[in-house]
């Protein structure tokens, strides 16, 4: 009996801007305009891109100056590849890169969107109220 191959593949890696809105938006999340995804990917400190027998299904971005504040972003998988553990395999791949090469004093951040937080909680992740802080944001509606 020979053993299934692993069909899903975690590389290094940004997407292209016309397949990380769609991406994006086929996973349920807010899209970005062409203009300000071309200016984005090139400054991600780390992404991470999965691959389905060499379809693109999922992705995972690292953001940050370097040093102080990293901010994990744009983690989805296709909505027919979900359900598989596919966005914790993504996570893993950015935590290990942060635990590779963040300093010990760095800020990691990110935004849980409904029960994703759990996801977010096995990987050291806490609800930042626990600190006496409260995570704030803002839209730039253009």
């Amino acid at each position: 009996m020979s053993e299934q191959s692993d069909p899903y593949v975690i590389e290094t890696g940004v997407p292209s801007v016309d397949v990380y809105r769609r991406l994006r938006t086929d996973a349920g999340l807010s899209d970005k305009s062409p203009e300000a995804a071309a200016i984005a990917l090139p400054n991600t400190w780390h992404g991470v891109l999965l691959r389905h027998r060499g379809e693109l299904v999922g992705m995972g971005r690292i953001i940050g100056d370097g040093g102080t504040a990293f901010q994990v972003v744009d983690i989805c998988v296709h909505p027919g590849h979900q359900g598989r553990g596919l966005g914790r395999r993504i996570m893993a791949a950015l935590t290990e890169e942060l635990e590779r090469r963040a300093p010990a004093t760095a800020y990691v951040s990110l935004i849980a969107d409904g029960p994703a937080k759990h996801l977010y909680a096995k990987f050291g992740f806490v609800e930042t109220s626990s600190y006496d802080s409260v995570g704030m944001a803002r839209v730039m509606n253009g």
